[in-house]
C-alpha cells in the first residue's frame, strides 16, 4: 500500500512540475493553480505513504526517485524536451536501481 502511496505522490509532484513549465513563471491563473492543487495532493498522500510504510527516510527517497524518473518521461513525452544523453540516461537508470535496492532492504526486513 505505500508503494502505490508513494507512487501517486510522485505522480502528483511530477504533474505539478509540468503545470509549473506551462504556467509561464505563475503568470497564467489555471496552470499556477493547477501546481499547488497538485502539490498539496502529493505532500498529502506522501504524508500517509510514511504512516502507513512506518519510514519517513526510505519513503522519502522512493518517492524522490519516482519522480525523478516521471520527470524525466513527462519532460520527454509531454514537454517534447530533448537533450538526454548517454550518461544523463546512466544516471535515470542508476537512480532507479538505488531505489529499488532500498525498497528491496526495506522489504526484506
Amino acid at each position: 500500500m505505500d508503494l502505490l502511496l508513494s507512487a501517486a505522490a510522485a505522480f502528483c509532484y511530477t504533474l505539478g512540475g509540468v503545470f509549473m513549465q506551462n504556467s509561464e513563471g505563475l503568470t497564467k491563473f489555471a496552470p499556477s493553480l493547477l501546481i499547488y492543487l497538485c502539490f498539496i495532493a502529493g505532500a498529502t498522500l506522501h504524508t500517509i505513504a510514511v504512516r502507513v510504510a512506518n519510514s519517513m527516510g526510505i519513503t522519502y527517497i522512493l518517492i524522490l526517485g519516482l519522480e525523478a524518473v516521471l520527470a524525466v518521461l513527462f519532460s520527454i513525452l509531454l514537454l517534447k524536451e530533448e537533450g538526454y544523453s548517454f550518461l544523463k540516461l546512466i544516471g535515470i537508470v542508476l537512480v532507479v536501481v538505488g531505489v529499488a535496492l532500498l525498497r528491496a532492504k526495506t522489504a526484506a526486513q
